[in-house]
């Protein structure tokens, strides 16, 4: 499944010690990777700038108690950016998001399975040391 960005091909912000700085190549990202990586560090990144920015539509384990589905369901042109996906979503918010054509997805975990997820959706988060800023960018996971 590689179906264009339909929200946007590129999300660039400067934080005071970070740079997030990604572009996008499919409609769902499935970022995955290792602990210690810095996924919860872009997740809490991009969930600050989601105040600001009304294209973002973030979630992780702390909204399990909200109706997930029916805030995902009724969103209409966000990125949004699912932590801990693997363990958040349900198979009902999983084949939605798959056969969605209103939103884009960013969805953060460990385990792509079950995600409708394929080789090409499949991204891992690559930082660099820029002088005092790290700089994370998506890359295609190996």
């Amino acid at each position: 499944m590689k179906n264009k960005p339909i929200v946007m091909e590129h999300y660039h912000k400067v934080h005071t010690t970070y740079v997030v700085d990604f572009t996008f190549t499919t409609n769902i990202t499935f970022l995955t990777g290792d602990s210690g990586q810095g996924r919860s560090v872009v997740f809490s990144f991009l969930e600050e700038d989601a105040v600001k920015n009304s294209q973002l539509l973030c979630f992780n384990y702390l909204d399990w108690q909200k109706d997930i589905k029916s805030l995902i369901t009724g969103a209409e042109g966000k990125l949004i950016v699912v932590d801990n996906a693997d363990l958040l979503l349900t198979d009902e918010i999983r084949k939605h998001i798959a056969l969605d054509d209103k939103n884009q997805y960013l969805l953060i975990g460990r385990d792509p399975r079950n995600l409708y997820a394929t080789k090409d959706n499949i991204f891992g988060l690559a930082s660099e040391k820029k002088g005092e800023k790290t700089e994370f960018k998506i890359e295609m996971f190996v």
